[in-house]
């Protein structure tokens, strides 16, 4: 359905609501974001009576990036100990051998980038 909007998803998560209703949350560039929600509520509305879609806008996607992240295990573990430790809550998380992105509100965005960029690249002896 999303591709028929010709969007691509980047982060994907599937989760077990409350009442066993499954709960579909992704992330889309955000110039495709209304194109997108506006396709999945026609689906929806044809398809799935009683199945809602909403969007969020205000979400912010993070990566941490670098060939060294094959060798050296723990890193996504200590990204989310830094945001933590700064009270910013991870919504999606998403990861492959040299990249790890996470999906947080937009407005610890800032903070987050802060404080990552300090503890991966100011403080390299520290690791």
């Amino acid at each position: 359905w999303i591709s028929d909007a010709g969007a691509v998803v980047d982060m994907i998560v599937q989760s077990q609501g409350v009442a066993g209703n499954a709960s579909l949350s992704f992330t889309v560039p955000a110039d495709e974001a209304m194109i997108v929600y506006e396709a999945l509520v026609r689906r929806i509305n044809a398809e799935l009576p009683g199945v809602t879609a909403e969007i969020d806008r205000n979400i912010a996607k993070l990566s941490i990036v670098g060939e060294g992240m094959r060798a050296h295990s723990g890193i996504a573990a200590k990204m989310f100990a830094v945001l933590g430790r700064e009270g910013i809550n991870v919504d999606m998380v998403s990861t492959s051998e040299i990249k790890v992105s996470v999906a947080i509100h937009q407005k610890y965005s800032e903070l987050a980038v802060r404080c990552l960029h300090e503890h991966f690249v100011e403080n390299r002896e520290s690791d």
